[in-house]
């Protein structure tokens, strides 16, 4: 397929852009000013108003969570997550490579060191098949806790993240993750609104990271979220993320080592509008994306369908071109032409500060890394 039909194509779709269409440009359909107005004229713009609670009992509501602790950003959610999951100083975190440097960062935050093991074909995201094997290799149990055979280390988590809104396969890593001993941390910051047979992806362990930062589904502008399957968990990382402080009407007392990561209600303001028409900003992104599946169909480009079983919410539609020539060819194209795509991040492994981190056979990760191209995904106005 020549490359001027699909940049024409992508155009036609966006119209309301012109000759220049974003990425994933944020929308706002709704509330958004009358919220943020609200917090102005109320003068509750900091961290304690009424759409802090709301956003985070909406999002609960939304996703089936026992609770939802709204954050500052989704490396800060993730951070916790691992925190709250048992991740300590010196342990060990299997994810993958092929992610942003987000998921790699929070592991280094903790003190701990990723493991990289490789992705499926069908999500992008991390195998169970890869990580199990990796571990029958290179791992052993003792007294009840998995532990690395070459490096002493103990493994404490496996993170594996839903790579453009698409779950991994989560019953499988359940099911590792028991017989491993394992925590089970997904990293879910670009899945809101994408659901694994039937039930909301960050619910499938004890807590998951969401992220709602300004080319996100949806946004705050930057902002995150913590979702608990234990609601007594929930409320434990609620106190520890406002500093630890216990609550009182003047005194200021703290019981534990806390964490300013408290989103501002005028952030959550803008949350709340969003939320309100999430249904409709997926009903628009999976028209956007069933058009191109149906564009691309029998051509040499090949988009990238939702998992079977899935329900994805396509934040980034991605294609895969033939060969690396072909991406980066395709790259240089579209955006000379005022359509901007991107490739896919870098290997987690191929960045300095992680090449000496072990890892497995990365063949499949390798070959969306030469391959991938994110195509525009937002909001179309004028559908």
């Amino acid at each position: 397929m020549n490359n001027q039909n699909v940049i024409q194509f992508i155009k036609s779709l966006y119209p309301e852009y012109g000759e220049h269409v974003p990425l994933h440009a944020p929308v706002f359909l709704g509330n958004e000013k009358k919220y943020l107005n609200d917090c102005i004229d109320t003068t509750f713009v900091s961290s304690v108003g009424q759409y802090v609670d709301r956003m985070e009992q909406m999002v609960a509501e939304y996703t089936g969570a026992a609770r939802a602790v709204v954050c500052v950003n989704g490396t800060n959610a993730l951070y916790m997550s691992l925190l709250l999951s048992g991740v300590e100083e010196g342990d060990e975190v299997i994810t993958q490579p092929l992610t942003f440097i987000a998921t790699a960062n929070a592991i280094s935050y903790r003190n701990a060191v990723p493991i990289f093991c490789d992705v499926d074909e069908d999500t992008m995201g991390l195998s169970p098949i890869a990580v199990r094997k990796w571990l029958e290799e290179n791992a052993e149990i003792k007294n009840g806790a998995c532990y690395n055979k070459s490096t002493g280390r103990k493994i404490s988590a496996v993170v594996p993240m839903h790579t453009f809104g698409h779950p991994v396969h989560l019953d499988d890593f359940v099911k590792l993750c028991e017989e491993w001993k394992l925590s089970l941390v997904e990293d879910a910051a670009e899945s809101i609104g994408s659901f694994y047979k039937g039930k909301h992806t960050g619910l499938f362990g004890k807590v998951a990271a969401l992220s709602f930062n300004g080319n996100k589904t949806i946004t705050t502008g930057g902002g995150g979220m913590l979702l608990f399957t234990d609601k007594e968990l929930g409320e434990k990382a609620k106190h520890l993320t406002t500093q630890a402080k216990i609550p009182h009407r003047w005194e200021f007392k703290h019981d534990a080592i806390g964490y300013n990561y408290r989103m501002p209600n005028i952030n959550a303001a803008l949350g709340c509008a969003q939320l309100e028409n999430i249904e409709k900003v997926l009903d628009n992104k999976r028209k956007t994306a069933m058009a191109y599946k149906e564009f691309f169909a029998g051509t040499e480009i090949k988009f990238f369908d939702e998992p079977k079983n899935c329900k994805s919410n396509f934040w980034l539609n991605a294609v895969l071109l033939p060969n690396k020539e072909a991406q980066l060819k395709f790259l240089e194209e579209t955006n000379d032409a005022g359509v901007q795509t991107r490739p896919i991040w870098e290997l987690m492994n191929r960045l300095e500060m992680f090449k000496s981190c072990q890892h497995g056979d990365l063949k499949t990760a390798e070959m969306f890394a030469d391959r991938v191209v994110n195509i525009p995904s937002g909001y179309a106005q004028k559908r």
